[in-house]
């Protein structure tokens, strides 16, 4: 039972970062300058990290979080809307 709490509160985070950053991308770039290849990243990221806490049950859920997360952010960086925004906020 805990796995599967466990499991569902990790697929609850993927899904809610996934959608955070689709946001965030939209509100920042338009439909025109859509990242779509690194929301595609995003989402093969997180079934990796969901079949991993699946195959390795030592891996703990805070881990898996956190990972994710980091993964994220990464990704979100190296976006045409975040480089833009940045561009602006410095320039």
């Amino acid at each position: 039972m805990k796995k599967t709490l466990s499991m569902i509160g990790l697929v609850a985070f993927i899904v809610l970062a996934t959608g955070t950053f689709c946001l965030a991308e939209f509100a920042a770039g338009g439909v025109d300058n859509f990242p779509y290849f690194h929301l595609g990243a995003l989402i093969v990221g997180g079934l990796t990290i969901i079949s991993l806490k699946q195959r390795y049950g030592k891996i703990y859920l805070g881990e898996a979080i956190a990972s994710f997360a980091m993964y994220t952010l990464l990704v979100a960086l190296f976006t045409t809307p975040v480089v833009d925004a940045v561009r602006n906020l410095v320039g």
